[in-house]
């Protein structure tokens, strides 16, 4: 038996600019670690992390990269034990006021070696180490989506470019919708086809975000001239669209070549090299070329798809 969590290792900028994170105090343990809790039915883990931010803090925060999985025994009411595994999002807190509730009565804002020794458990102290990591950004800049399922190109009668989303791609984009505004969007881009405009629809919809076209990231496009694609990723990369993500919704043909310029490498499968791009996936991508923090979701469902790749 394998008991699943998620939580948040928050970070703010002190006074003097300096990094500081957040330790709580659970009243119930007597003990100081880090905001995190079980997922509730239907939650992507990243949900769940930040929901459990949320309700322990009172704290509003934009998600960053993936941090590290954490796995320890936990003794069982019953009796015995179980495997505990708690995936951590890095958070950047966005303003607010702790608010003290039955959960955590204290919370201290100290640097990353304060808190690691104010800290009860020593599977925390490496989450805290992952934060203060000098060779990965913490936040993202862009989310790069790759467009919903749009059924067959032979079932559709018409141009290509007008090949809508079908009822699986209709739920991605809901889906996405969900779970994106999580890393705190300020723009919305789409290649020029429907079926990357359905994409991100929903999302910019709920966000109050227009859809603005980037032609030169269409399949079509990147294939005819790779740079110009590549320089608008890499301008965005470097700089965003301000202090949150730009989400670009482009093509299979076009994000795993990208991707491989920019030093993203994948070596979950013997002998691949292109990274994956699943109809409906996002990667969550942060720093420069050829030094990016790359997350890859496949899908938002329930379950997360692994630890950080960097």
């Amino acid at each position: 038996m394998t008991i699943r969590a998620a939580g948040c290792v928050l970070w703010r900028s002190g006074p003097d600019g300096a990094l500081e994170t957040a330790v709580v105090h659970r009243p119930k343990y007597d003990d100081w670690s880090l905001p995190k809790g079980k997922p509730e039915a239907g939650e992507h883990l990243l949900q769940t992390a930040f929901r459990e931010v949320l309700e322990e803090t009172g704290l509003p925060v934009v998600l960053g990269r993936r941090s590290v999985r954490t796995r320890y025994e936990v003794r069982l009411p019953g009796g015995g034990s179980a495997l505990k595994e708690v995936d951590y999002w890095i958070a950047r807190c966005t303003g607010g006021e702790f608010v003290a509730n039955d959960e955590v009565d204290d919370l201290r804002w100290l640097a990353p070696r304060d808190a690691a020794a104010l800290c009860t458990h020593e599977h925390d102290r490496a989450v805290l180490a992952d934060l203060g990591r000098p060779d990965v950004p913490r936040m993202p800049t862009v989310v790069l989506v790759r467009h919903g399922h749009a059924g067959s190109r032979r079932d559709w009668d018409g141009p290509d470019d007008l090949r809508p989303l079908d009822a699986r791609g209709r739920e991605q984009a809901e889906r996405l919708a969900d779970v994106l505004p999580l890393f705190g969007p300020t723009a919305v881009f789409s290649a020029v086809r429907t079926r990357c405009r359905q994409t991100v629809a929903p999302l910019a919809a709920r966000l109050d975000l227009p859809v603005q076209e980037l032609t030169q990231l269409g399949e079509e496009e990147f294939a005819a001239d790779p740079q110009a694609g590549l320089s608008i990723l890499a301008g965005l990369l470097g700089t965003g669209p301000g202090p949150g993500v730009a989400v670009v919704c482009s093509q299979g043909g076009a994000i795993p070549s990208a991707l491989l310029s920019f030093g993203v490498r994948w070596d979950r499968i013997s002998g691949r090299s292109l990274p994956p791009a699943a109809k409906g996936s996002a990667w969550v991508l942060g720093g420069p070329p050829g030094g990016l923090a790359a997350d890859y979701y496949r899908a938002f469902d329930a379950e997360p798809d692994g630890p950080a790749l960097s």
